[in-house]
């Protein structure tokens, strides 16, 4: 791809950012709808777990196919393509007639999604080759969702009071027109120099892993355990299957050479924890200030602007910190804010007292604000610019994943806490497990970004790249690594 002037380059980033406004945003605004949609479409706490979850858990499964297809076919034309069937899917959803239309119809939208994110993280990586200008641009993506975390429940809690739940979906559309338009006519297009082929076995894999385990985690405290076992096992065959065959192609789906990178596995588990935490996180909060406290969408999206606005805030700082000192200290910052905001909940009762509810969501707010630079800068500037692509699409994989088992086991543990009783009446003892979970998320991202960025790490991120360019050249010569 030809070097871009600055002040194209900085377009493509702001075209990149309104795909992931939309999608960050969609989130947001549907965990505010939540209990309207629970009482128009009649929905179990399941219900409200797979309206999320199914459209994650998609999102989760088919973005290494995305990243790696836009590789090989053109960055550009996936992204568009994702733009167009994401507002289709849209579209479906404000017009689904009941839960089960919403779920496919969320599921329809994740496909798009699917293309987007990803392919943008490596639309940006290869327009931004400078280190700390490609830090600080990621910085300014991040500060994207933190704009979404803002906007979403204000903007959800109005439409929702005013007109209804389905008109959360309406939003979509100008914004992916606009961005539409602005792809075709602004962003050039761009590919990996060496296509890559598609891994349909990985695939298929990757959909049987991630869907046997959700569905087992959503559906275990409604379902008998013997109906339930045979999907862990399909999840254990998946997974073994996954690394034993991976290995043996020449051109994985998943490669698992990335992960001999110290920094990239940390990475990985850092975006599984840290999502995980935001998913289950929003998962409460919409719950218990709707169906507890008996607010309105409106107030429950006021209430939780004391988290969002420090999301935003700090995402950009965190971009400017991870281009001048590294990932270390906002992962450092990142692990104590959401720790210190789990504990809160899960050993004080943070959501009964307002000071204390307060302050557990600024922290949480700081928490997630430092945490989404650091990741993203550490999965994709240690491999070979090739593979940014593929490098991102895991990346992102690894925060859907997150999100997905966050909303999953924290709903399934309050689903077991509140059995047949109203949430008024028992939700604060119920939710008090999923609590101690989210403050074990932030502790594994303040102990993994303590120890996943020194000298020792540094060098094995530089040697897993060394060997991921020496392979790609002798496949470019025709020897078989």
């Amino acid at each position: 791809m030809p070097e871009l002037s600055h002040r194209r380059r900085m377009l493509v980033l702001a075209i990149c950012c309104m795909s992931l406004l939309i999608v960050s945003l969609d989130n947001t605004v549907l965990n505010v709808a939540l209990p309207s949609m629970q009482q128009d479409l009649h929905a179990s706490t399941s219900g409200l777990q797979w309206t999320i979850d199914a459209y994650t858990l998609v999102l989760a499964s088919l973005l290494m196919l995305a990243g790696s297809t836009a590789d090989r076919i053109g960055r550009k034309r996936v992204f568009m393509a994702g733009l167009v069937v994401f507002t289709i899917g849209s579209v479906l959803c404000s017009l689904a007639p009941n839960l089960e239309a919403l779920v496919a119809f969320r599921m329809v939208q994740a496909v798009g999604g699917s293309m987007l994110n990803p392919v943008a993280m490596s639309i940006i990586t290869n327009t931004f080759t400078d280190p700390r200008e490609r830090a600080r641009a990621i910085g300014v993506w991040g500060a994207v969702v933190g704009i979404s975390m803002a906007a979403g429940p204000l903007v959800g809690g109005l439409l929702v009071d005013s007109v209804g739940w389905r008109s959360i979906f309406w939003i979509n559309l100008p914004v992916g027109l606009a961005a539409l338009l602005l792809t075709l006519r602004f962003v050039p297009e761009s590919r990996a120099p060496r296509a890559r082929r598609p891994d349909p076995v990985g695939q298929v894999l990757v959909i049987a892993l991630f869907g046997s385990l959700t569905y087992a985690i959503i559906e275990a405290p409604s379902t008998p355990f013997r109906s339930i076992a045979p999907l862990a096992v399909i999840a254990l065959a998946a997974l073994a299957g996954l690394l034993l065959y991976e290995p043996r192609r020449k051109e994985p789906l998943i490669d698992l050479r990335f992960f001999r990178s110290a920094p990239f596995s940390g990475a990985t588990v850092i975006a599984i924890s840290a999502f995980a935490a935001l998913g289950g996180f929003l998962f409460l909060s919409t719950l218990y200030l709707q169906n507890v406290r008996g607010l309105t969408a409106l107030e429950a999206g006021l209430w939780m602007l004391p988290m969002a606005v420090p999301t935003f805030l700090c995402a950009p700082l965190s971009g400017r910190l991870v281009g001048t000192r590294g990932p270390r200290v906002p992962l450092l910052i990142a692990g104590f804010a959401m720790t210190t905001s789990g504990v809160l909940f899960a050993a004080f009762e943070a959501e009964t007292s307002n000071v204390t509810l307060f302050a557990g969501y600024v922290l949480f707010g700081i928490g997630f604000g430092f945490v989404n630079a650091p990741i993203t800068n550490t999965a994709v500037s240690g491999m070979p610019r090739a593979q940014a692509g593929v490098a991102a699409a895991v990346a992102s994989t690894s925060r859907q994943l997150g999100q997905t088992l966050g909303v999953a086991v924290v709903g399934a543990v309050l689903a077991s806490g509140v059995g047949a009783s109203s949430y008024r009446d028992t939700f604060v003892s119920a939710a008090r497990p999923g609590w101690w979970i989210l403050t074990v998320c932030g502790l594994a991202v303040l102990a993994l970004g303590a120890v996943t960025n020194g000298r020792w790490a540094r060098g094995t991120a530089e040697r897993a790249a060394a060997r991921l360019e020496s392979a790609d050249v002798r496949d470019a010569a025709g020897v078989r690594v």
